[in-house]
């Protein structure tokens, strides 16, 4: 299997590492990941509609030069934490499963859940806040606030962009924070990244949660990785296109 991997911001430095989580899965050897990154056009850290709305633009002008019939692709995975107009965009253009981190994440954390038990989003500044939580409900197809496994969205006030400029101190202080608050709002047994360049910060979540829960609680907590998610969602799609189609 072939997945493409659009990054679509302009940050290589963030596809970097969302290409080592995307290769980090338990069905990665069956599964060729090969990234696209946005050219400079394309804002290098997505933190409002605007920058969503651009980085649709950048992308659907760049991705023609990708040979899909010659390349072989059999997903595509957009790997910005959004409700990104780019998954239905790439969706009615191609003939293939496409997903976003963001949709792959929520149906990733419904699927670890116990009964009684509640996921939530630790993310970047305040826009999201609206933003995701509106999406969740969205997705779902309820009305908002009437889904009681989501617990919501605690943001840190960081950018995407930051987790690769910002000192390690002021991240982890930030997230940290941003984990605690969500963890005290219900019962919280899986955190989601709601954002790409998240990747590899799960230890600070997990801290975060230990100091609120406790070691063994703590333990337990599932931490979500969107892209890792994305990956392994389509991999299920492309063998559920197969098999039932």
């Amino acid at each position: 299997m072939r997945i493409l991997v659009i990054n679509p911001n302009s940050s290589t430095a963030m596809t970097n590492g969302m290409l080592l989580a995307a290769k980090s899965t338990p069905i990665s050897n069956s599964v060729e990941v090969v990234p696209m990154t946005a050219s400079s056009n394309a804002p290098a850290s997505i933190d409002d509609m605007e920058d969503i709305e651009i980085s649709t633009k950048v992308i659907l002008t760049e991705l023609p030069a990708i040979d899909f019939s010659r390349d072989g692709f059999d997903a595509i995975l957009v790997a910005c934490f959004s409700v990104h107009s780019l998954v239905p965009e790439l969706s009615a253009r191609f003939d293939v499963p496409v997903t976003g981190i963001f949709e792959a994440s929520i149906l990733t954390a419904l699927s670890l859940l116990k009964p009684g038990e509640q996921w939530g989003i630790v993310t970047t500044g305040s826009f999201w806040d609206k933003h995701l939580s509106d999406g969740v409900y969205d997705f779902l197809g309820v009305d908002a606030g009437r889904n009681t496994k989501f617990a919501g969205v605690a943001t840190s006030g960081l950018t995407a962009g930051d987790f690769h400029s910002v000192s390690p101190e002021d991240v982890k202080a930030k997230l940290s924070l941003a984990t605690k608050d969500l963890l005290k709002s219900g019962h919280v047994a899986c955190v989601v990244l709601g954002c790409g360049g998240m990747a590899g910060l799960e230890g600070v979540i997990r801290s975060a949660a230990t100091e609120v829960y406790g070691r063994k609680r703590a333990d337990d907590l599932y931490i979500v990785d969107g892209v890792k998610a994305g990956i392994m969602q389509l991999h299920q799609s492309i063998n559920g296109t197969r098999t039932f189609k």
